[in-house]
This record gives structure tokens, sequence and C-alpha cells, in this order.
């Protein structure tokens, strides 16, 4: 399920890429092929409205020997220009680079044959763009007196010639380059899309496995108290003969784990409401000394049975804005859970301090320490370092979830550490 929904991410985005990569390079490539077919033609009006026609003029019976190399423009652009009559007949070739005489007779062919007044041929590895005009009315030649007037009347043609080699190339280069930095680009993009899409997916995963695990510890902790409560139910019903009062033990049995299972309910229910980012958080000024102070006292009684030994290094008068209900409730889930790990004639040590920055609230507790590999798993839902022992306190493991969640809600932080014949710490932190 979660690689299909990591390849729908994966294609999305790809496409999405894609579709704008596409675009761009299409943009580049257009914009620069319209600047140079554009550049293109401007040299050949130019080239066209000028020719070099040099000393010699139009003539009707001129021959293939009859061919003027001018000098190279300006610009460097090679070209030639043809002047043709209305049958095809070249009548004049003014070029501006030397080529075989058959090349220009060919080049002129071909253009004709396309029938278009201006396009591109290709000639001995060489790309041309031409144009043909018309030649109307008095061509004045300057140069001989004798032949410096030609009467075209309107029946011959100008063919000017220019080389686009080099600018095609150009296109073409820009073109490959294109496809293959844009081949590059998709294959970098695929695997960088591959990983933060896995990345992704990651934490939707942990949290699917992390509801199963819910689902199925949950279920575990019913099962038991269900059995108990089906087996005495069982029990009632074979001795149905006798008074409530000779069977109040199985009563008993039925009512331990049916409150139970109520505070497990009311407990998930609880957890769930705290870690709903939809619902509020009080802030209000109060005295997070007092309320330590009044935790520990409620609490004396069994700490003092225990024959614990409570150390206390509490600074006085602490006001901080939150929620002073779920702060006791921390401290009281904290304080509940040190008593529980602390053998008899241990210690605790409460710590309450401010620092410039922050509030610090840590409680230290004395017996068996927590290996570090487990120390992450303390704040996971059902989690119990000593099942055995927690199951005979009557806990379900959902204490220090419900702690965490409230310290996240109120944007703090709550961890543990433990050494080995040093005890365990819990700590957390809230900004001030």
């Amino acid at each position: 399920m979660f690689k299909k929904l990591r390849n729908r991410f994966l294609i999305l985005n790809m496409s999405i890429i894609s579709v704008v990569m596409i675009t761009a390079f299409a943009v580049i490539y257009i914009t620069t092929y319209n600047n140079v077919q554009t550049k293109n033609q401007d040299k050949l009006e130019l080239l066209s409205s000028k020719p070099n026609l040099g000393p010699f003029g139009l003539s009707n019976n001129t021959k293939k020997e009859e061919i003027v190399i001018g000098m190279v423009p300006s610009d460097s652009s090679l070209s030639f220009n043809v002047f043709v009559n209305s049958d095809g007949k070249i009548l004049k070739v003014i070029s501006h680079v030397d080529m075989p005489e058959e090349t220009y007779f060919k080049a002129t062919e071909l253009a004709l044959n396309r029938k278009k007044k201006n396009s591109v041929i290709s000639l001995e590895d060489k790309r041309w763009q031409y144009k043909i005009l018309p030649v109307n009315g008095t061509i004045v030649i300057r140069g001989r007196p004798e032949s410096n007037i030609i009467n075209s009347s309107g029946n011959n043609y100008q063919i000017t010639f220019l080389d686009v080699t080099d600018s095609n190339k150009t296109l073409r280069e820009l073109f490959t380059t294109l496809f293959f930095v844009g081949i590059i680009m998709l294959c970098v993009i695929f695997a960088i899309s591959l990983f933060f899409a896995s990345r992704s997916i990651e934490p939707i995963a942990e949290a699917w496995e992390k509801q199963k695990q819910f689902i199925a510890d949950a279920s575990h902790e019913l099962k038991t108290p269900l059995a108990i409560i089906n087996a005495n139910s069982d029990a009632l019903l074979t001795n149905q003969e006798e008074t409530i009062k000779s069977q109040k033990k199985w009563l008993d049995y039925i009512k331990t784990q049916t409150d139970r299972m109520g505070k497990l309910v009311n407990d998930l229910l609880y957890l769930a409401k705290t870690e709903d980012t939809n619902s509020k958080i009080l802030h209000a000024p109060f005295d997070i000394s007092q309320v330590v102070s009044d935790v520990v006292l409620s609490m004396e009684a069994v700490i003092f049975e225990k024959d614990i030994t409570l150390l206390q290094e509490v600074e006085a008068n602490i006001i901080i804005k939150s929620d002073s209900e779920k702060i006791k409730q921390v401290v009281t889930i904290l304080l509940d859970n040190a008593i529980k790990y602390t053998d008899e004639k241990g210690y605790i040590d409460i710590t309450l301090k401010k620092t410039r920055h922050q509030l610090v609230f840590s409680i230290k507790n004395s017996g068996e320490s927590i290996p570090k590999e487990n120390l992450p798993k303390l704040f996971d839902r059902f989690y119990r370092a000593d099942p055995a022992r927690t199951q005979e306190n009557g806990g379900y493991g959902l204490g220090l979830p419900i702690a965490k969640a409230i310290i996240d809600r109120l944007h703090g932080k709550i961890y543990a550490h433990s050494q080995k014949n040093d005890g365990t710490t819990f700590t957390f932190t809230l900004a001030l």
C-alpha cells in the first residue's frame, strides 16, 4: 500500500517537473530559433536590396563563365546573388564565395523547383536560405559608360542566397544540448524525488504501524480482564442457588476488572483528546512551584509507606503562563512512575528551577536502570519496562505517553536518562 502511495507521489512529482522543464526548454529553443531566423532574414533582406554587382551588367547572353566574385560583406556572411530571366536561365551570378560553377547552377535549380519565394535548400553539406525578388524597370550599373543601362522589362528575377549552415548547426547543437541536459536532469530529479517520496512516506508508514500496534496492544489489554469477567460470570451462573453474599468474591473480581477496563478506556480517550491538535490549551499565569508542592503533598503517604527518602530542590515562586491542570497531571504521572519503580528504602530527588529561557523540572529515582536502547520506547503506548511489576500496580503503559502528549502540546520537551547503578531521571522543559 505504501509502495503504491510512494509511486503515486513520484509519478505526480515527475509529471509536474517534466511538464515545467519541457515547457522551459521549448521556450528557450523557440526563442533562440526565432532570433536566429530573424537575424538571417534581416541579412537576406539587406543582401537582396543591395547586391554587389561589380563592374559588370546584365546580359541576355550570359554563360557559365560570366560569374563575378565580389568582395565579402563586412558581416562575413557567405552569400551570392543569381539573376535569371522568366525562363529560369541564369543571366548573371554575383558571388561573395568562391565555389564551382556547377554549384551556382544547382542552387538556382533547386530554388526554382521549390516554387517558394523564401525557403532553405541543402547543397554540398551546406544550408542556403534564399529569397526570390522580381527585377523591374531599368537597372543602372556603375562601370563602363557604354553598358551602364540595361532594360530588364520586368521579366528577370534576383535570387539571393545566404549561407545559414552555422546558424542551423547552432540550433541543432542547442537542441541536442537541451535534450541531453533534460535527460540528465530527469534522472537526477527522479533519484531526488524517489528519496524524498520515500522519506515523506516514512512518517505515514510509521503512524500506520503504530496504529496497528496500538489496536493489537489495546485488544490484548482488554482481553485479559474480559476473560476474567467471563470466567467469574460462569462461576456465578453455575451456583445460581447461592446468595449474593456467598458469591461476593466472584463479584469483587468482576468489579476489579471492570474498574481496570474503565481506567484503560478513560486513559485512551484522554490520550486521544490530548493528541488532538484542534483541542484548545488554556494559557494562564500560575505558580508552578506551588503545583509541584501540592502534588508531592498528595502522595506523601504512599512515599512514606514504601519508606522512600524524598529529596526536593524546588525553586519558590516560579510563575509561568501555561495550562496548570495539564502541568499538574504531568508532574503526577512522573512522580507516580518514580514511586512505582523505586525500591523500598530508596530515594526520589525532585528538582524545579528556572533558567534564563526555560523552566526545567526533573525527577530522579533510585533503582534498576533502564537499558539505553529502551529509553526511546518509554513514551510509546503500552510499553512497560517491567510488565510484571506494572501489571501488579494496575498500569497499562499509558502514563508516560500521556505526559509526552501534554508536553508536546505545550511546545516543550520531555526525555529520560538512565545510568547503571544511578537510577533513572525524567526531565521536561518549557519555554518561558
